[in-house]
């Protein structure tokens, strides 16, 4: 006997109340049944009309699987493949066939049988055959419904693992460009192919602090940036957020008003270059920009074009040397008049020597320039005039400016 608390299968349930005739009688038509759905699903789906992503044979063979697994559910005759729904699913995954096609083709299919099982009763002489089909159609769509779930289920599991895989493919090959590593003797411009980046357009790097332990501060950085037009690819350490962009020149200024938007945290942009091979560099240059902000800004900078600024970067402890060398009565004053005096001499370098221009950008008088600028030559013991003495005071004030952030509106020298 049976147990009466024991669970029901709904679909074993429901088939027993279908008729054995009805179910033999689709059985002898099902391979007529495939190759019809075959000439729909071509028709009526553009997808399926070439064999560029999913092949005829597969077609035919997936509807072919599926359409059995429904008629045995109908049948009841032991339980029904259940791989069927999963493996059509994760395979369309892979080949990168869009969902709502792939489940186009079950609702072809599943209508199809529908429209023969009717027109079969609407012929049949036997009483009862719209009551056996009405059985049927319950049965049917409750088969259809799980069957669909199931496809879905490992189509988005798999297309998960697939996207997965690719960050991960993409992670490790920006991390080959980052430190320079050769893999199976591939070079960079072979890495950058497989990124997908322009053979002729610029490049540049981006650098951030993560919020927390690798935790992005730029969060959908590369997805925003596609929709820019923008490729890039990225890499996440305990501490930083680093990538590498593709763009044109013109795409510079938008890469980096993106950057200002989204930034949580201090975040680094290298001056635009043409090689790969340059990435490590530019990654440093990237850091330099960084470590100029002030801690827990959450602001983007991007690193000065100026070769100057590059060559300071790439000797900090130097640059310090040369920087407490030239700055030292300087560094000495009170935080507010430094940073007053400092600020006044960037100002100044940066518009070509002009008091008057200078207390433009100052938003004071030109007097109050140049009262500044005769205190600076006092503490420095250096000439605004005399080249190699101006060359010293811009270089060293190049060297503070990337080891020591002062204040949020301090600017590079030759920052664009």
């Amino acid at each position: 006997m049976s147990d009466p608390d024991s669970p029901v299968d709904p679909v074993r349930e429901g088939s027993s109340v279908v008729a054995a005739a009805l179910v033999d009688w689709i059985e002898a038509r099902l391979p007529r049944l495939v190759d019809d759905v075959c000439a729909a699903v071509r028709e009526r789906i553009e997808l399926y009309r070439d064999e560029k992503i999913v092949p005829r044979a597969d077609l035919r063979r997936s509807i072919a699987v599926n359409l059995r697994f429904m008629v045995d559910a109908l049948a009841g005759t032991g339980d029904p493949d259940q791989s069927a729904p999963e493996d059509t699913g994760a395979r369309r995954a892979h080949q990168g066939a869009p969902l709502p096609e792939v489940l186009q083709v079950y609702r072809v299919a599943c209508g199809m049988l529908w429209d023969l099982l009717v027109r079969h009763a609407r012929a049949s002489a036997s009483e009862g055959a719209m009551d056996e089909l009405a059985d049927v159609a319950s049965l049917l769509w409750q088969v259809t419904d799980g069957h669909a779930v199931r496809v879905t289920e490992a189509y988005r599991a798999t297309s998960a693992e697939l996207l997965a895989s690719q960050q991960r493919r993409r992670s490790a090959l920006a991390e080959a460009l980052f430190t320079g590593q050769r893999v199976f003797d591939a070079g960079p411009w072979e890495a950058g192919r497989l990124l997908g980046f322009s053979l002729d357009g610029k490049l540049a790097v981006v650098t951030a602090e993560t919020l927390s332990l690798a935790q992005e501060s730029l969060v959908g950085i590369e997805r925003q940036l596609a929709r820019l037009g923008i490729v890039s690819a990225w890499h996440l350490t305990p501490t930083q957020q680093a990538g590498v962009v593709s763009l044109r020149e013109e795409q510079y200024d938008a890469l980096l008003a993106l950057l200002q938007d989204l930034a949580r945290a201090r975040t680094g942009i290298s001056p635009l270059y043409r090689s790969l091979t340059d990435t490590p560099r530019a990654l440093h240059l990237a850091r330099a920009a960084l470590a100029g902000i002030q801690p827990e800004r959450r602001e983007a900078r991007a690193f000065s074009a100026s070769p100057l600024a590059a060559f300071v970067a790439y000797d900090p402890d130097e640059g310090r040397r040369l920087a407490d060398e030239v700055f030292g009565a300087v560094l000495d004053l009170s935080a507010e008049e430094r940073d007053v005096l400092l600020e006044t001499l960037e100002a100044y370098f940066s518009v070509g020597g002009s008091s008057e221009r200078a207390a433009q950008v100052l938003h004071c008088h030109a007097n109050t320039v140049r009262y500044r600028l005769r205190r600076i030559r006092e503490l420095t013991d250096r000439s605004l005039t005399e080249p190699r003495q101006v060359a010293e005071l811009v270089t060293a004030l190049q060297a503070l400016s990337l080891s020591s952030p002062r204040r949020s509106g301090t600017v590079l020298l030759g920052e664009r």
